[in-house]
């Protein structure tokens, strides 16, 4: 499961279930009108005609395709009853390996927040039974943030969701297919980070 951006401000909650109801209408609708990957070229050429249709079609192509998996990924993790942000911090305290433990100065450096907006989502995550913050025994000064089998048993099955749906993403593509997908994305991928390194995190202004 791929990162999932934060909902506008990084601290909405989940919406309820008639709220996505709500947003599944909109975003049906939303694709409906939406012109086709064809007839968007087209419109982009009759405007700017030094278009290289070929690669606009590669580059729209994902976008569209993030931003759909986004979708499904949020509406995974509503089922859950958790936010995309609280998924956030799951993955950062799973990846950091066991004990799964930081700091909250860490958290929020990994997660691109000010130490405030990490301070609400510990405390939130923590009421919820997500994670537990206790002084650190060996400095009594330093706060530590820890992964509860209730927040690693959420993660596990945000994957086991994940993992379901990317298998039936790829479902047409063979294994060397799927290889070479792979190596071509993580080329474009080291192409961008190359050019944009500071991309990788949360940019003020472009939230």
């Amino acid at each position: 499961m791929p990162d999932t951006p934060d909902e506008p401000g990084g601290e909405k909650r989940t919406p309820g279930a008639s709220s996505q109801t709500l947003q599944a209408a909109q975003a049906a609708t939303q694709a409906a009108q939406e012109p086709s990957l064809d007839e968007q070229i087209a419109a982009y050429q009759r405007e700017f005609r030094d278009l290289d249709p070929q690669v606009e079609k590669v580059v729209s192509a994902l976008g569209r395709l993030n931003r759909r998996m986004n979708v499904a990924y949020g509406r995974q993790v509503a089922d859950l009853g958790i936010s995309n942000a609280e998924w956030e911090v799951l993955k950062t305290l799973v990846l950091s390996g066991a004990p799964y433990r930081l700091g909250p100065g860490e958290l929020a450096k990994r997660l691109g927040l000010t130490p405030a907006a990490m301070t609400h989502r510990i405390d939130r995550m923590a009421g919820e039974g997500l994670v537990t913050r206790d002084r650190d025994e060996r400095n009594r000064v330093r706060v530590i943030v820890e992964l509860t089998d209730e927040g690693r048993t959420k993660w596990l099955e945000a994957m086991r969701m994940a993992s379901a749906f990317e298998e039936e993403l790829l479902q047409d593509l063979s294994s060397e297919e799927r290889g070479l997908l792979g190596e071509m994305l993580i080329r474009l991928l080291r192409r961008v980070e190359h050019a944009q390194p500071d991309a990788g995190g949360r940019l003020a202004g472009l939230d």
